[in-house]
């Protein structure tokens, strides 16, 4: 017992020699290692030359024997027979030879001086595909409803041939339900019918190794009702299978495969389980299947032959159990239950024995663990001799699955076969130990790179050998420390893990391999690179058939990596069309029609990632147009319409439109009816009388409508009275003594039946008489004569046809003819208001003498004379309309001090009416117009002659002159206004309000200055450009309660036209300034200071040197007291006001 437990512990402390087995490199010695041979069970092709495979090495290189059926196979005595060179393949010559010479079980032998390696028992079967036996098959027949079985029964192949069913025309017979073909290859009918009735069901069997198919003889099949069974008996009595002598009535399920109420199976883990339930009954049998002592594994079940057969894949030992099958139809219900068994042929449990690499003092183990049902025997072989008959050696221990090895030595070096078999199966494995003192070597190429994508794991490898097993370290760059902790995961082969790389992570790695012999290390790099990401994706595109859609598929990679972008269709290849246009970032598709729906990926690939993503196409267009148009629910004045929706073309149908034409009334022409919502495929459609109809239906998507649906038929409706009457009537006359009445007349559609007329009615309103009646046809009005003048009516318009005439129709109203007003207003009065408005007041003309519709008044008036002697004599009349029952209104824009003649006229429909007496009013004076014209003349030193004309519009006798006057200077200058004199309050106001506008410019801006005497509130400064072109509008600024305003931002070296304008309330005119003309300089590019130039100091100098001796001049004139024109008035001015210049502030004096 002890002896077991240090057994054991031994056993756990060299696990790790079978974790870390070694590749030995080809130069050291080496026992043989099989690495390639035949399968187990080998079919082979009778026509083609017999290979059967065995491939070795080992070092040295191995030698190759073969047994033939348990005994030594002497290869140089069979000419037929040959090996390859440096191989154990044999090559079987069967030109001169049968391939059934050869079908033996076969087993390869490769040794070498450390030891032998086996094969597999290679059993060597050729494939068969033998003809079906001659028979005579006879016609069958049978009776409606039966069930029938027609049998197959190929010829045994190997391998076993694969079946199906066909006519002779190579051509699958359909399959059902009802009828449908077994495992064995037999087809099964539940019940027959009469259209099963044929002359070629044929089985044929096909051969899979030798590609060829057998059929079986063709099987003809009849089937009769009762009575024609009956008819034909004696005709099919001599050669003919007659089945089911009794009536085939409806009956309950039984089944056919398999018999009776319960059967087993077996099957092998790993294998297929197949289970199959074919029942007959009429009606048809469903089946169904269940697993009694557990569910069915979803993922590996498989219904097959219409629920007739049940498939499970991969079987495992929780697959054993019962299942059971049920048919059932509606006469009732049968069961039937298998027990499954499985069992398992010699399976390994972990991995097979590998090979060992011991350095001489070494312990190792090998382990055959495998398992099976029933549980499998193992045995041991070495070189191919059972352990027991081999050599002892004390090293060495087997224990059931596990042979271990302690204090190995050289010259123990072996292979060992492992056995494990058990009813079902075996399994062979061969594994060494190979005992050997190695100093370590590296296998990984020396600076190898790795290439690895940032955030994903690095791995590096150190792949190497030697004996005993060389221990890994890992250095980085400076080798400052082993790596051996986090982020590095060191693995049992050598090889290190970076579980999450970063760009510090690149770098030179160094891996030193060390064992007792010594040590060799490699050099290798890493290199991180960035992940390639797509950072614009395609977008879901809903495109319209035949337009163009563009997918999108911006990508960001690592610019040291080559990329490659690849664009798939429902993950196929892009159609081979010239239509699709690939572009470095970007998809194009011209012309989309339906196929090129569906999804399109774009890959982005380098040599170490990739990134893809997708989006889909939709093709959308208008829809097809409705089909089968159907009228049902047929009435008088309705009906039914249905119908069946066109292709939506993936765009849903919003709404139906339903139009009509009435051939009747108006064939050609379509109108719409009404809509109804795209979810329906009916309308109720209300319908007038005497038509004949035409209904079409169009659908409408969010692309568009779709084309008409073809016409329906032909549905007339019956004639009727007309259910409604003519709209729009009205009465109005066209001479003094007539009314005409007018209406909008019926449609052919609204007329309801034949000899549409219309029945006309009137009488006056306020009389108590009786309608007048008048019936007319093909017209919309009718012409009453005699009437009074402009007296009221009541008026009826009613449709009447052959059937009847329409409800009693509502009564409009209307006027028979206007004349001319026959009264003047009275009472006219003027109140004139100032210089340029008067006001006119009447009274209004009474309703009778108006002998209309009152359409308002009239003032006529006009300039007879001005009050001034020399103006001209004016006779030109105006007129000013005032809509409506006004009784007074303004006469604005009147001339001041002028002599006004007006009169006042009323207006109806017809005309003007008399005017009322003529009269006159006048209009005071007003603000006088500038003088024509201002001279200066004999300018002496200290006087100036100013001589003018007066103004042409003076507006009333001129009373004066005002001057005004101011220093010169070098800038421009001009006159500064004052207030005018006080006039007396009935004094006019002139006819623009503005006086004395004026401009300066300066470095700030332009300075406009005016004087302004208008009742209006908002007053604005207009300018724009002089050579504007187009409608170029007028900037404007508001200066309320201001006479000045500087324009600012004016552009240099441009001219301006500047305007007052003030503006009253809507219905009064506008006031406008004459335009003023403003130049603004043009500003030099670059400015100098000329404070600093010579020539500006001596012109400034000059300048003082001439005002000095203008000063001194002056001063002698003025002790002097000479006399000139403008002092002489000055002398004779005894005006309270005047006030002389004073030469300290340079103040203006005034002249009157």
């Amino acid at each position: 017992m002890e002896r077991r437990r240090m057994d054991a512990a031994l056993l756990v402390l060299l696990l790790g020699h079978l974790a870390a087995a070694l590749e030995v490199p080809l130069d050291l010695p080496q026992p043989p290692t099989i690495t390639h041979q035949s399968p187990k069970d080998y079919i082979i092709d009778p026509r083609e030359n017999i290979i059967i495979h065995c491939e070795a090495k080992g070092k040295p290189h191995p030698s190759f024997s073969w047994t033939r059926n348990g005994t030594h196979f002497n290869i140089d005595e069979d000419t037929n027979v040959s090996m390859k060179p440096h191989s154990g393949t044999l090559v079987v010559d069967i030109s001169g030879a049968k391939a059934e010479q050869y079908e033996c079980v076969y087993q390869c032998t490769a040794r070498n001086k450390h030891g032998t390696a086996v094969s597999n028992n290679i059993v060597v079967r050729q494939s068969r595909s033998p003809l079906w036996s001659k028979e005579r098959i006879n016609p069958i027949v049978v009776q409606e409803g039966v069930s029938l079985v027609l049998p197959c029964r190929p010829p045994a192949g190997l391998p076993p041939p694969i079946i199906f069913w066909m006519d002779n025309n190579f051509q699958r017979l359909p399959q059902s339900n009802r009828v449908s073909q077994s495992l064995n290859g037999d087809l099964y009918f539940s019940n027959v019918l009469r259209e099963d009735s044929r002359n070629d069901y044929i089985c044929y069997a096909r051969f899979p190794y030798t590609q060829t198919i057998q059929q079986k003889q063709p099987i003809s099949l009849k089937v009769l009702s009762l009575d024609a069974i009956n008819d034909t008996m004696a005709a099919f009595y001599n050669d003919t299978d007659l089945f089911s002598d009794d009536p085939a009535d409806e009956r309950k399920p039984t089944f056919l495969v398999p018999s009776g109420p319960s059967s087993s199976k077996t099957v092998l883990r790993g294998q297929v389980l197949e289970m199959e339930c074919i029942a007959e009954g009429l009606p048809t049998p469903d089946i169904s299947w269940s697993k009694v002592s557990g569910e069915l594994p979803a993922k590996r079940t498989y219904f097959l032959h219409y629920q007739r057969t049940l498939r499970i894949v991969n079987v495992s030992e929780s697959d054993a159990g019962d299942y059971r099958c049920t048919a059932r139809n509606k006469l009732g219900t049968v069961h039937h239950n298998i027990h499954v068994m499985v069992k398992a042929a010699p399976y390994w449990i972990s991995a097979q024995p590998r090979n060992l690499v011991l350095a001489p003092g070494e312990n190792g183990v090998l382990t055959c663990r495998a398992s099976g049902t029933p549980k499998p025997s193992i045995t041991w072989a070495m070189n191919g001799i059972p352990i027991e008959n081999s050599p002892k050696d004390l090293s060495r221990k087997v224990e059931d699955d596990t042979i271990i090895f302690t204090d190995v030595q050289t010259g123990s070096s072996a292979v060992y076969q492992c056995n494990v078999s058990n009813p079902y199966g075996y399994l062979l494995s061969n594994a060494f130990i190979n005992v050997l003192s190695e100093p370590p070597r590296v296998l990984t190429p020396a600076n190898k790179v790795y290439q690895v994508i940032k955030n994903h794991p690095a791995l590096m490898d150190c792949a190497s050998f030697g004996s005993p097993i060389p221990k890994i370290t890992w250095f980085k760059d400076s080798r400052s420390s082993t790596l051996d902790g986090d982020p590095y995961i060191l693995h049992d082969n050598g090889t290190i893990e970076i579980h999450t790389a970063q760009a510090h992570n690149a770098g030179k790695y160094t891996c030193v391999a060390r064992n007792s012999l010594g040590k060799e290390e490699n050099h290798i790099l890493l290199e991180v690179k960035e992940p390639t990401r797509i950072l614009k994706q395609p977008e879901y595109k809903v495109v319209q058939r035949g337009r163009s859609a563009v997918f999108q598929c911006k990508v960001k990679h690592d610019p040291s990596l080559v990329p490659t972008m690849t664009w798939l269709k429902d993950d196929g290849e892009l159609p081979d069309d010239e239509r699709f246009y690939v572009d470095s970032d970007s998809l194009t598709i011209t012309e989309v029609s339906e196929i090129d729906a569906g999804v399109y990926t774009c890959i982005m690939n380098t040599t170490l990632d990739h990134d893809s993503a997708s989006a889909e196409l939709t093709v959308v267009e208008q829809p097809d147009p409705p089909t089968d148009l159907e009228l049902t629910d047929q009435k008088k004045r309705s009906v039914q319409l249905t119908w069946t929706p066109g292709d939506e073309h993936n765009s849903p149908i919003m709404k139906f439109l339903i139009q009509y034409e009435d051939s009747l009334h108006h064939r050609g022409h379509w109108h719409n009816l009404t809509e109804v919502a795209g979810t329906r495929t009916t309308a109720h459609l209300k319908l007038s009388p005497y038509a004949h109809y035409t209904f079409r239906v169009l659908g409408l998507n969010a692309v568009g409508l779709s084309r008409p649906s073809f016409p329906s038929r032909v549905y007339k409706t019956e004639p009727a009275a007309p259910d409604e009457n003519p709209t729009g009537v009205q009465g109005l006359g066209t001479e003094h003594d007539n009314l005409v009445i007018s209406w909008k007349p019926l449609t052919g559609l609204q007329s309801n039946g034949p000899g549409l007329h219309y029945r006309v009615m009137w009488r006056q309103k306020a009389v108590n008489s009786d309608w007048n009646t008048a019936s007319v046809a093909n017209t919309s009005k009718f012409v009453v004569s005699g009437t009074p003048t402009f007296v009221p009516y009541e008026l009826k318009v009613q449709a009447v046809n052959d059937h009847g005439a329409a409800p009693d129709p509502a009564i409009a109203h209307g006027y028979s003819g206007e004349d001319l007003p026959v009264a003047a207003p009275n009472n006219v009065q003027v109140m004139v208001l100032n210089s340029s408005l008067a006001e006119v007041h009447w009274d209004p003309v009474p309703s009778k003498f108006i002998r209309g519709h009152l359409k308002g008044y009239k003032v006529y008036y006009w300039k007879e004379r001005s009050l001034h002697k020399h103006n001209p004599h004016h006779v030109e009349k105006e007129i000013l309309t005032f809509s409506g029952n006004h009784s007074h209104g303004k006469l604005p824009g009147l001339h001041p001090y002028s002599l006004y003649s007006f009169n006042v006229r009323i207006y109806n429909g017809k005309g003007e009416g008399p005017p009322s007496p003529t009269q006159e009013f006048e209009t005071p004076e007003g603000v006088p117009g500038a003088p024509t014209s201002l001279l200066v003349t004999n300018t002496d030193l200290d006087s100036l002659t100013l001589e003018w004309n007066p103004p042409h519009v003076r507006n009333g006798r001129i009373t004066g002159y005002t001057l005004k006057y101011q220093p010169g200077n070098t800038q421009t200058s001009h006159p500064i206004a004052r207030p005018p004199p006080h006039h007396p309050h009935n004094n006019a106001m002139p006819a623009s309000p503005f006086r004395n506008v004026n401009s300066s410019v300066g470095d700030d801006g332009a300075l406009i200055s005016w004087e302004y005497w208008g009742p209006e509130k908002s007053v604005y400064v207009e300018y724009k450009l002089q050579n504007s072109e187009g409608e170029e509008e007028w900037q404007k600024e508001l200066v309320n309660g201001s006479q000045n305003v500087m324009l600012k931002g004016l552009k240099g070296g441009l001219s301006y036209r500047v305007r007052l304008v003030a503006k009253g309330h809507h219905d009064q005119p506008l006031h406008q300034s004459q335009e003023l003309l403003v130049k603004v300089p043009a500003v030099a590019s670059r400015q100098v200071d000329i404070a600093t130039q010579g020539w500006f100091i001596g012109l400034m100098c000059a300048i003082a040197l001439l005002i000095l001796i203008l000063l001194i001049i002056c001063f002698i004139q003025r002790n002097k007291g000479g006399k000139y024109p403008v002092k002489e008035k000055e002398d004779a001015h005894t005006d309270p006001e005047f006030q002389p210049m004073k030469d300290d502030d340079c103040t203006f004096g005034e002249y009157r």
